[in-house]
């Protein structure tokens, strides 16, 4: 029998290759506001990237304020010189056009730019009160997933991450671009390409909210990202592949805002906190030793996947298991994405301190089909190094 669920998202979704060119006449047919504030990184900025945007969007009679000082991790800091710089500008309506730190930061710049709700009282499950701004998003990267999620990151300390998740963090129309994602490099292509399947196979293995909709995206997710990610690395130019992993990775943006992710990203967060590697790289670290420290629980449901990731190989549930696991391993060796944290600039002697903040993520620990404890994190760790 099963049990009641909901399942919630972005109130629309348009997939184009080449959309960013025509964003102006979209937005127009969608929106009243005209006082555009983007959101994005100098990098893509001062690259060019977002010139065919801004040119349609004055086509259509929008006035552009451009707002480029995200980086990754984005602290509290860096939201509030945003939404200073929207309200002086006037802004009415929120375009987030980049990665995932890009769209986090718009999601909370619509929200209180006319809400005086203080950023503090947000941080949690169901906090923001009242409504936002209009908000578009446009994801330059194959990763995060963060245009269709309702949850934003930031960092809130020297060394802690923090989460808000609210249904008035939802986009309200999210476009797909795969041409936007062409000059990503074939690294970057790894890493935010593995994080995203990272979203898909926890939200299949959730303990908490798990149901037939999140399993049905994050199983095309993967199949998806699974026949195109080593192809995407390799030839950047490929559209099909460029196309499939972008959607791919939507896909499984939807899966885990409602059935929420887990232990591979609790223990990746004190890695991009304390040493400020790319969420997606974090992520692609802890992948293996989480997926094999969850075997004696998700066996079954790694079993599932193997089918859809085409994994070779036949016999029983933990040999069909195994074979999602190798295969997952393998494909992230044939990504060229780095493998270990020596590798990265991770000292071994900071592990111990690694899996005592990896506790302190208890909003995504809970999720883990296998309860992990301090010393479990830190075998995790030594696992990865």
């Amino acid at each position: 029998m099963q049990a009641p669920f909901s399942f919630d998202g972005p109130a629309a979704l348009l997939v184009a290759w080449g959309g960013a060119a025509r964003l102006g006449a979209l937005m127009a047919a969608w929106f009243s506001q005209r006082n555009l504030l983007i959101v994005t990184d100098r990098f893509l900025h001062e690259a060019g990237l977002l010139e065919p945007a801004k040119t349609s969007l004055a086509t259509e009679g929008f006035v552009v304020t451009v707002f480029d000082a995200v980086v990754a991790d984005p602290p509290e800091a860096v939201l509030l010189q945003a939404v200073e710089q929207a309200r002086a500008q006037g802004c009415d309506i929120v375009l987030g056009l980049g990665g995932g730190s890009s769209m986090d930061i718009a999601k909370l710049v619509a929200v209180l730019l006319h809400n005086d709700q203080p950023l503090k009282d947000m941080y949690g499950i169901g906090n923001i009160r009242g409504h936002r701004a209009p908000l578009v998003q446009v994801p330059t990267t194959a990763g995060t997933g963060s245009e269709v999620t309702n949850i934003t990151i930031l960092t809130t300390g020297e060394k802690t991450k923090m989460g808000i998740v609210a249904p008035q963090l939802y986009a309200d129309r999210v476009l797909l671009d795969g041409a936007l994602t062409l000059g990503l490099p074939p690294v970057q292509t790894a890493a935010t390409g593995i994080d995203a399947m990272v979203h898909a196979i926890e939200a299949f293995t959730s303990r908490h909210r798990k149901n037939p909709l999140s399993d049905l995206f994050a199983k095309e997710a993967l199949r998806l990202m699974a026949a195109h990610l080593v192809t995407a690395c390799t030839d950047g130019s490929s559209r099909p592949a460029r196309e499939a992993m972008l959607l791919g990775a939507a896909l499984a943006g939807k899966a885990f805002s409602n059935s929420p992710v887990a232990a591979v990203h609790a223990l990746a967060y004190p890695l991009g906190g304390h040493f400020h590697l790319p969420h997606g790289l974090t992520n692609a670290l802890m992948l293996g030793p989480v997926l094999r420290f969850n075997m004696k629980a998700a066996a079954p449901l790694y079993a599932e996947l193997a089918d859809v990731v085409g994994a070779p190989g036949s016999g029983g549930v933990t040999d069909r298991a195994g074979a999602f696991v190798a295969f997952m391993e393998d494909l992230m060796d044939r990504s060229g994405a780095p493998r270990r944290l020596r590798d990265c600039g991770v000292p071994e002697e900071s592990l111990p301190l690694l899996a005592h903040d990896a506790m302190l993520q208890t909003r995504l620990l809970v999720n883990n089909p296998v309860e992990v404890t301090e010393a479990d994190a830190l075998t995790l760790y030594r696992e990865a190094f």
